[in-house]
């Protein structure tokens, strides 16, 4: 149906769905001191908008609004219907405390307490 559409129709509609993703969406990605709206996540990668963001690659923070959420490495990227497709090679999730190293007792004590 959209090949019968005017050329500046489509292209509305597109402009349309993309800031209508755009503002349902917290997501975004952090390269150095560059930050980048999200238009969709998934498992094993995520889309920008194409027109506003460059190539990259490497080492990413993924935040939903002020949150980190991800530690990535990005490997590949296409350019698929005005989104630019990025492709995870390792995706950590952030943690706010450094993981044990040790089993904790259950029973253990939570604090002590001085004399």
């Amino acid at each position: 149906m959209s090949e019968f559409l005017p050329k500046e129709v489509r292209e509305g509609l597109e402009k349309a769905r993309k800031e209508a993703m755009l503002k349902k969406n917290r997501l975004r990605v952090q390269v150095g001191e560059h930050s980048y709206r999200i238009l969709r996540l998934w498992h094993d990668g995520f889309a920008l908008d194409s027109d506003d963001t460059p190539m990259f690659r490497g080492l990413v923070d993924i935040y939903d609004g002020g949150r980190h959420i991800y530690q990535a490495l990005i490997v590949a990227s296409a350019e698929e219907n005005g989104e630019r497709v990025f492709e995870f090679k390792r995706n950590t999730a952030a943690l706010d405390k450094a993981p044990l190293d040790f089993e904790r007792d259950e029973n253990a004590p939570i604090a002590l307490l001085p004399h």
